[in-house]
């Protein structure tokens, strides 16, 4: 089996599904898949997802198992799968006790996810997947990781709550943070105003990176100081992970950078995307995501800093929280759909931010008993 790339022959629309070994959409795969794009799912998500169950179907293919009669015994036989080696999931290789897993807890659990999905929308065609990932539990038990309460909740305190049957326990990663030297290294190690602009950006408003390879001339307002971000189709197949817009603040001084981008290198091109490829080919045409991380092979050549885009958009949220922003605040500008996301990211405390807020608040010089 393989996944496949699809574009739609009206609207070149980007797609993915599965193949089997006879070349044929895997009918029931594919029929998950459509309904996801035509609910305007990111093509990410649906590649994602085509990938995930592929690995499902394979899983079941290599023990003689039907999709449609599978067992919970079966979904952690495919956990355990996951975990092992590709060149040992067929049994022909054995695997030391010693050996890292494969699959992290979190592509297993994204993967148990995509699989919950599939099986619900099979279920509501008929299919008897329904209680196969999903269990209903007693109210008022609250996952350990959960940091946040909806609004409400109390209301329906006393209704079952759906969960899932299985799902692996994941350590909880604190988001990589570049300090002000290493930023500031990145900035000064950029050959063009282009490439500084684009990190600056990333810096100054935490935009994601293909937020800001989508953006276009028109976003930017440079007497307001302020940057649009607008989910729409892009030539580069860029994409605004949030379904909705949302403007960002930003300094004079990305104004000014800017302004000198447009003067210096940018020139009388005819474009409507802000980065685009100035001495590459096709000239003209906007980034795409395949330059950008060549860019960043090459700056992290030049400066010996290991740093990835996405780490500019934790700074910027880290470096917020830290001067006394508000956590819905940094959820608006970051543009998260749910102030839970923003929390379970960055509601955490390093032992110098603790440091900081004891010495604020007295601790170590004012105590009223002597040590």
């Amino acid at each position: 089996m393989r996944v496949q790339r699809v574009l739609m022959p009206d609207s070149e629309a980007e797609s993915w599904t599965v193949l089997g070994d006879d070349h044929v959409p895997v009918a029931p795969i594919e029929r998950y898949l459509a309904y996801l794009a035509w609910g305007e799912k990111s093509p990410n998500t649906v590649k994602a997802y085509a990938h995930d169950l592929k690995d499902w179907f394979v899983y079941l293919a290599g023990r003689g198992l039907d999709w449609r009669s599978v067992t919970l015994e079966d979904v952690a036989g495919f956990v355990g799968w996951l975990r092992l080696p590709p060149q040992a999931r067929d049994g022909r290789v054995a695997v030391l006790p010693t050996a890292d897993h494969h699959c992290a807890e979190s592509s297993v659990n994204r993967k148990l996810a995509a699989l919950s999905s599939f099986c619900e929308f099979h279920a509501r065609h008929g299919v008897p997947l329904g209680e196969l990932m999903v269990t209903m539990r007693p109210a008022g038990r609250r996952g350990r990781g959960s940091s946040y309460k909806p609004f409400l909740e109390h209301i329906a305190k006393s209704r079952p709550q759906r969960a899932r049957t299985i799902r692996l326990r994941q350590p909880r990663r604190r988001p990589v943070v570049l300090s002000a030297g290493d930023a500031q290294a990145v900035l000064d190690g950029c050959e063009h105003l282009r490439d500084r602009l684009l990190f600056a950006l990333l810096l100054d408003t935490g935009l994601r990176i293909g937020e800001a390879l989508g953006l276009r001339h028109e976003d930017i307002a440079l007497a307001e100081r302020q940057v649009s971000v607008i989910p729409r189709p892009n030539a580069n197949r860029v994409r605004a992970k949030s379904g909705r817009s949302r403007e960002v603040p930003v300094s004079s001084e990305l104004m000014r950078l800017y302004a000198d981008y447009l003067n210096r290198e940018y020139g009388v091109l005819d474009s409507d995307y802000v980065f685009v490829n100035l001495w590459g080919r096709p000239h003209g045409r906007p980034l795409t995501y395949s330059a950008v991380y060549d860019l960043v092979e090459r700056l992290r050549r030049r400066t010996g800093i290991d740093f990835e885009p996405h780490q500019f958009r934790h700074t910027y949220a880290t470096w917020l929280l830290r001067k006394g922003a508000g956590m819905e605040s940094v959820k608006e500008l970051l543009g998260h759909a749910s102030i839970t996301t923003t929390m379970d990211t960055y509601g955490h405390l390093t032992v110098e931010d603790a440091r900081r807020t004891l010495e604020a608040a007295g601790w170590f010089t004012g105590r009223e008993v002597r040590l």
